[in-house]
């Protein structure tokens, strides 16, 4: 162990590690159970919901994408060396992650207005 007072020991960073990959793992089961009940649902709608449907099908979508972000930061933070290292990590997430943001709600707004455009569908 070195000298630095934010040295975290081995065994804290191995439990911080496993527990997101745990988290990550209920999480995809989640989806997966989000992805079936949407489909079914899905499904049973008629042509004139298939906007709402659309707009459903990209907001999981983007859920799914966003959490996966912010469990990747996890998994880095857990391997950090350093409080700056995270520092780094996490400027670096939040500058990307506000593009991202940025770029979803252009495509979702995109996809609400054709969505409700008349004929559109």
């Amino acid at each position: 162990m070195s000298n630095s007072p934010f040295e975290i020991p081995n065994e804290l960073r191995d439990f911080a590690e496993r527990s997101v990959e745990q988290a990550r793992k209920a999480f995809e089961g989640f989806l997966t159970v989000a992805q079936r009940a949407t489909g079914a649902a899905g499904d049973a709608t008629n042509t004139s919901q298939s906007g709402a449907k659309s707009v459903s099908a990209h907001v999981l979508a983007y859920t799914e994408q966003n959490v996966n972000a912010a469990f990747d930061l996890a998994h880095k933070l857990v391997k950090a060396k350093d409080p700056q290292e995270a520092l780094a990590l996490q400027s670096e997430y939040m500058k990307a992650q506000l593009a991202v943001l940025q770029n979803q709600a252009k495509e979702l707004s995109a996809i609400i207005q054709k969505s409700v455009t008349p004929g559109s569908i």
